[in-house]
C-alpha cells in the first residue's frame, strides 16, 4: 500500500545560526522555514505563533519543558518590540531563565552572537 506525502513536525536536530529572516520565514543550515521558530538546545523547531498573536506560557511549553539547558531566551516579538506578559516572565524566571524581548531582527543578530560564544541561549522568533 503506497503512502502519500508525510507531513512531519518542522524540526532541525541541532543548533544552527540564522542566516536570514523576512518574507514570513527564516533560512538556517542550508534550509528555509516558513513561519516562526523556537531555537532550543535540542534543535530548531517550527513554532505556531504569528505576529500579533499573544505570547503565552502555553505557546512556550516546548521551551519551558527543555529549560535545563537554557539560561537566557531572546524573544523576537516581530517587527516591533512587545512587552512580555507577567505570567510568561514568571514561568521563565521559575525555571531560572532570563528573558529579553526585542524585535525579531535584533533577536536573530543577538542569538547568532551568543550561539557563536557557546552560551546557553534559546530564541523564540516570530516570523516577519
Amino acid at each position: 500500500m503506497a503512502k502519500g506525502i508525510e507531513i512531519r513536525e518542522a524540526h532541525f536536530p541541532g543548533r544552527a545560526p540564522i542566516d536570514a529572516y523576512g518574507n514570513g520565514g527564516f533560512r538556517f543550515a542550508d534550509m528555509s522555514h516558513r513561519g516562526s521558530l523556537l531555537c532550543l538546545p535540542s534543535g530548531v523547531h517550527g513554532w505556531d505563533l504569528a505576529e500579533g498573536e499573544p505570547l503565552t506560557v502555553a505557546s512556550l511549553s516546548a521551551l519551558l519543558d527543555e529549560a535545563s539547558g537554557i539560561e537566557f531566551v531572546l524573544l523576537g516579538t516581530g517587527l516591533k518590540l512587545r512587552p512580555v506578559p507577567a505570567d510568561v516572565k514568571a514561568a521563565l524566571r521559575a525555571r531560572g531563565i532570563a528573558s529579553d524581548p526585542m524585535s525579531t531582527g535584533a533577536a536573530v543578530r543577538t542569538y547568532n552572537i551568543m550561539l557563536a560564544e557557546q552560551r546557553p541561549v534559546a530564541a523564540a522568533l516570530i516570523a516577519v
